[in-house]
């Protein structure tokens, strides 16, 4: 029988040597600290909690409501958010705020590293007495941790909106006719508020089924006005006031309220600042911030009846428009859209080339006549048509005589 090969003297010196090794690390291993240890977790990134930014604001909407403006301070993180809080409710009482809610909408970015973020808060909101329905704006409201508790730091700014009822104490003055919030002086306040009250007479004098009120609304500076309203930086370059809704929207239903540019307003004169106020509330008697109507007859006819209740003198009211035509020749055609937008070339002088237009109407037809074309074509009326009705010619003899007129202004 053949006899079975053995294994090389090498295999059983390399066995020997491992199972030496497996000896060796079974010592190790008993004679080491056998605690075990877990891995150390690495730094939890802060979170957004939104129960808790909800509970927040649940607790400001009733602070708003019981006009509590202890426990609206008590809301605020650190002493900036608390006076801004303050503020808040007492802004409300003093404005007669009604049906104020808060609902939160949805995160805005992420969380910094002091737990601070943002988010953006649906809003409700009327004026009691001077708005006919509620606003209805999206805010961004800033959230903070502060004694352990999360608090509001900070609304307003961004690309949302920013009440300035909501952004910090204004001045507050009322009339039956006229409510002004104002981010100012009370002396400030006061000016606007007497500008307001003489405007609505004013207004009522060509419109006599408007009843009113009028809410003008101040912020501090031009760059608080573009906050207030989320536009971008310059859109009111040379514009003293604008007529909007409060919430942004195109709807007819929508409250709408006079918002001054206090870089362009504050220098004018008496005249001036009178027919600022004057057309902007006509604006708000007519609903001009959602009309179809086209811009130069919207504007044409609110400087018509703030420009009527002045009595100033051609060479004044028309003085640009004037020395354009000296310039430039007679414009072809009625001003577009385009040449009323803030920062257009020779803005002042398309207002007055639009007023022009709506004086001549009224001049040609009477006053009343003016009226119902405006309100036939605010109603969603063809232009031509309406002229043919109201005054007996169309687009093509308004123009020719409205060139006609500038032709032959005073130098």
């Amino acid at each position: 029988m053949p006899r079975r090969a053995g294994r090389p003297r090498w295999w059983a010196a390399g066995l020997s040597l491992f199972l030496v090794l497996v000896v060796g690390l079974v010592v190790w291993l008993v004679r080491r600290d056998s605690t075990y240890h877990a891995p150390l977790d690495t730094p939890t990134a802060p979170q957004a909690s939104t129960a808790e930014a909800t509970d927040l604001l649940h607790a400001l909407q009733g602070a708003v409501r019981r006009k509590d403006a202890a426990a609206g301070a008590r809301l605020g993180a650190g002493p900036d958010g608390s006076r801004l809080l303050s503020a808040v409710v007492s802004n409300a009482r003093a404005l007669h705020v009604t049906g104020f809610t808060l609902r939160y909408v949805d995160q805005q970015g992420g969380v910094a590293p002091d737990g601070s973020w943002t988010a953006a808060v649906a809003t409700s909101w009327r004026f009691a007495g001077f708005d006919p329905r509620p606003e209805h704006p999206e805010v961004r409201v800033r959230f903070a941790p502060a004694d352990g508790h999360l608090r509001i730091a900070g609304i307003g700014g961004g690309d949302l909106r920013s009440p300035l009822w909501l952004a910090g104490p204004v001045q507050v003055r009322r009339s039956p006719d006229t409510l002004v919030v104002a981010d100012g002086t009370p002396a400030e306040a006061d000016r606007l508020a007497a500008l307001a009250t003489r405007a609505v007479p004013q207004v009522r004098a060509v419109l006599p089924a408007w009843h009113g009120p009028v809410v003008v609304e101040r912020p501090a500076s031009q760059r608080a006005l573009e906050q207030d309203l989320a536009v971008d930086a310059g859109q009111y370059d040379g514009i003293a006031a604008v007529t909007t809704t409060v919430d942004g929207s195109r709807s007819r239903a929508a409250p709408s309220h006079v918002f001054v540019n206090p870089d362009v307003f504050d220098p004018l004169g008496v005249h001036g600042a009178q027919v600022v106020v004057t057309h902007e509330s006509t604006h708000v008697a007519t609903d001009a911030a959602t009309s179809p109507a086209p811009t130069w007859l919207v504007e044409g006819f609110a400087d018509y009846v703030a420009l009527r209740a002045q009595r100033l003198p051609l060479t004044t009211t028309a003085s640009r428009i004037a020395a354009l035509v000296r310039r430039s020749g007679v414009p072809a055609h009625l001003p577009g859209t385009e040449e009323f937008a803030a920062g257009s070339p020779h803005l002042e002088a398309r207002y007055e080339s639009a007023w022009l237009a709506c004086r001549l109407l009224a001049d040609v037809g009477g006053p009343q006549a003016l009226v119902a074309f405006y309100r036939d074509v605010d109603a969603g009326r063809a232009v031509v048509p309406a002229l043919r009705q109201h005054f007996g010619f169309g687009l093509g003899g308004l123009t020719r005589q409205w060139r006609g007129v500038l032709s032959h202004l005073p130098a």
